[in-house]
């Protein structure tokens, strides 16, 4: 065969392949739609009156997926609900719905996101005359770092009241994820006492002495990262679970304690955390992680108050398997639950990790390979974005193996997420999506066997 017939040939074999992908990707869109529509169907159903709109404002997955949440707490109580994106909702479905949930994120600095950006254009800026037979609430995301806090959440519920909409309850905010004013909204959408699902408080703040702080990626790329270590500097006692956070409060700023997941469990007698040192493009060092990472010195006392994270300590996952997924200095609060787990004798566990390069960034390299000697790891898949040509990252591992992902939650495993939102979080929750459907992801969601610590 000559060189003109095998490049022909191998021409057509990419045709081929292309067209198998493409193939592949629309039955398996497809199937997700017909999965989508299926759960949507049953959660409208099998209550009495008319169907409560749950409208939700997306842009990385989080809105939609406390919406199916949502969708299943009034279903529970016997409220029929009906999901949909808010891009899909025009004045007459808003007119004639009744009542109606709406969760809506804000993207930027104080846009709508990308969910809700047609019906903000089309709906919010039209001619809108009378909603007075609607009854409404609203739970606002937002993130405290930027300055137009919420805002889209905002002006959404302004807006409802400007055209005579009547508010269930006051609009409620979340921070980052804050578990206290979820729990609020769980409360509400539910019909329970919301002291019985609402967040434990802080502890008091307490002064802890640092002992150690170890780089940990030496001649990486990337910002460095430090692993610190502190213990109570007045003896008092302090417990804490995996998954919780501590919050540390700065004399610069009282006002907004800034949060790191504890990297460490309560036997280990000290409370350790994984900090990447940030730089302000003036060369300037960030006030918390500059503080911890540089100008503490060793045997100083810094302040912090331990928070309990209800929304991803393991509670009734502790006895499932665990996919535990995330990068950079995320796998603070993946290797509490791994010590945690470690201390009871669970082996069922899988950890997907990333960063950049792994001669500089492979984070706790020594524990966590002797994690996989000694079984605690049962499965180990690692992605170091720039150790090859084409970038690849921990979505890209869980597609790879999107059998076994399968296979895991098919036997009770839950999914634990902790790391950046943006990027890796995002493209996370749309691999799973795309391995396991919108169904699947939606009961997972609602049973708390999909948790996430993001930021």
């Amino acid at each position: 065969m000559n060189d003109s017939s095998l490049r022909a040939v191998g021409a057509g074999m990419t045709v081929l392949a292309y067209v198998a992908l493409c193939t592949s990707v629309y039955w398996r869109q497809r199937r997700i739609r017909l999965e989508n529509a299926r759960a949507s169907a049953a959660l409208a159903g099998g209550g009495a009156g008319k169907p409560a709109l749950v409208l939700f404002a997306s842009q990385t997955g989080n809105a939609e997926t406390l919406a199916w949440k949502t969708a299943r707490w009034l279903h529970e109580r016997g409220t029929p609900s009906r999901l949909m994106p808010l891009n899909d909702v025009d004045a007459d479905t808003l007119r004639t719905a009744g009542s109606a949930y709406f969760i809506a994120s804000t993207y930027g600095e104080g846009d709508a996101p990308d969910g809700a950006s047609l019906f903000a254009e089309r709906v919010m800026g039209g001619a809108v005359a009378d909603l007075s037979s609607l009854r409404y609430a609203v739970l606002a995301l937002g993130d405290r770092q930027y300055a137009n806090f919420c805002a889209f959440g905002r002006a959404l519920d302004e807006w409802l009241q400007a055209k005579g909409a009547k508010r269930q309850s006051a609009r409620i905010e979340v921070d980052n994820g804050d578990a206290a004013q979820l729990a609020a909204w769980q409360a509400h959408c539910s019909g329970s006492d919301a002291e019985a699902v609402t967040e434990s408080p802080a502890s008091a703040p307490q002064p802890w002495r640092l002992v150690r702080r170890t780089l940990l990626n030496e001649g990486s790329v990337g910002g460095p990262i430090f692993e610190l270590a502190f213990t109570p500097a007045l003896g008092h006692e302090a417990q804490w679970e995996s998954g919780d956070t501590a919050q540390i409060t700065l004399d610069s700023d009282p006002g907004r304690p800034r949060e790191y997941s504890i990297a460490s469990i309560g036997a280990d007698r000290e409370m350790q955390f994984l900090v990447r040192q940030e730089r302000h493009p003036d060369g300037s060092l960030g006030a918390a992680s500059g503080l911890l990472t540089s100008t503490l010195v060793i045997g100083e006392t810094a302040t912090f108050r331990i928070r309990p994270h209800h929304g991803f300590r393991l509670g009734s996952n502790a006895d499932r398997p665990l996919i535990l997924i995330g990068n950079g200095t995320g796998l603070a609060g993946l290797r509490s639950h791994l010590r945690a787990r470690a201390a009871m004798g669970q082996r069922e566990n899988w950890l997907v990790f990333g960063e950049r390069n792994e001669r500089c960034d492979f984070l706790c390299r020594a524990e966590i390979e002797a994690w996989q000697r000694e079984g605690v790891l049962g499965r180990l898949d690692l992605a170091f974005s720039r150790d090859q040509e084409e970038a690849r990252y921990v979505q890209h591992r869980l597609l790879q193996a999107h059998e076994d992902v399968s296979q895991w939650v098919a036997r009770g495993a839950a999914i634990y997420v902790c790391g950046s939102l943006n990027g890796m979080a995002s493209g996370v929750d749309a691999a799973l999506r795309q391995i396991l459907g919108v169904e699947a992801m939606g009961e997972l969601s609602a049973s708390d066997r999909y948790r996430r610590d993001v930021y």
